[in-house]
This record gives structure tokens, C-alpha cells and sequence, in this order.
């Protein structure tokens, strides 16, 4: 609570008087992703066909990567007990879900886990740190290519877009280089 009142600029009492608890400032912070991913694996959840609820699924997680490189911290983090870490961990079982149901419609490979969704998300993270103007193109082929690699050969696969130009990518990779901590 004190890093996230000097972060804010503010003194321990007010960030006390405003959230109370420590929970209720979590629930503040991420309680809009959280529902958002709850929303989300809902929906690829009621899509009749399992391959398309997953792909889907695994598109949109990574897009929203690229939106809000901080969203998938609610993929990855447990919360303290509350509504937060409720819908969480309701989201990350109906995950768990479309993984089974699309290993069971015999379109994803039986060797996938979900941890190589977080692979993927590690992947997709150098995309978004490179940002500029390649990031979203870049990942949704990454993504696509990705999804190739995790599908059965009876799989309906989605269309890989084309690579971004060779010239924005080298930029981005310069910006990516020029980055690091020396």
C-alpha cells in the first residue's frame, strides 16, 4: 500500500480512507480485466464449434496483449480472497475448458497445455515491448502461425496474414535493441 501511494502521490491515510483494505484497492485495479477475461472465455465458451471458441479465444487474449500489456496479468496472478480472485479463477477454469473441448472435438493436439498458451503470451510480449508500428500485425501472424503449430491435421485452420514489411520489422527491431538496459 505505501509503493502504491507514493506511485500515486498521495499518503498512506488517503489511499487508506479511499480503499479501506488492500483487497479493495486489487478489486478497483483489476476488477475491469478480470470481467473483461471472464466475458471473454464466456463467449468463446458458447461457440458451438470448439476449435473456433479456442482460436478465437487465443486471438482475442493476445490482441488484448497488445492493448493492454499489463492485461495479462490476470491470466497469471491468484488474488487475494474476493470477488476479484472469484471471477478469476472462474475465468481460468472455463479456459481450461476450451482446451479440453477442443483436444476432445480431435482439433487440438493432445500434447498441448496450457502452458503453452503462457509460451505464447512470453512470445507475444516481445512483440508488444518491440511495439511501433508492426506490433499488431506481427502478433496476429504470430498468433495464427502459433495456432497452426498447436492443431490436429483435421483442424479447420484460420488464414495467416502476411509478415509486416521487412523495413518495419528491422525498425522494430533496432527500437527493441535500442531498449535494453546497457
Amino acid at each position: 500500500m505505501t509503493a502504491v501511494a507514493r506511485e500515486a502521490g498521495v499518503g498512506n491515510a488517503t489511499l487508506f480512507r479511499r480503499f479501506g483494505t488492500r483487497e479493495r484497492l486489487i478489486d478497483a485495479v483489476y476488477t475491469d480485466r478480470v470481467e473483461a477475461h471472464h466475458s471473454l472465455v464466456t463467449a468463446c465458451s458458447n461457440d458451438p464449434d470448439p476449435w473456433q471458441g479456442f482460436a478465437d479465444y487465443v486471438q482475442c487474449v493476445c490482441a488484448r496483449q497488445i492493448a493492454d500489456p499489463t492485461f495479462v496479468e490476470v491470466l497469471t496472478m491468484t488474488f487475494p480472497a474476493g470477488a476479484v480472485e472469484t471471477r478469476r479463477a472462474e475465468a481460468s477454469r472455463g479456459a481450461l475448458g476450451l482446451i479440453s473441448r477442443a483436444k476432445k472435438a480431435g482439433y487440438l493436439r493432445e500434447d498441448f497445455s496450457d502452458r503453452d498458451l503462457t509460451i505464447l503470451l512470453l512470445a507475444n510480449s516481445g512483440v508488444v515491448r518491440a511495439g511501433g508500428n508492426t506490433a499488431s500485425n506481427a502478433s496476429r501472424r504470430l498468433v495464427a502461425q502459433t495456432l497452426r503449430a498447436y492443431a490436429t491435421p483435421d483442424a479447420p485452420l484460420i488464414p495467416v496474414p502476411d509478415a509486416p514489411p521487412a523495413t518495419e520489422l528491422y525498425h522494430a527491431m533496432i527500437s527493441l535493441v535500442r531498449s535494453r538496459p546497457a
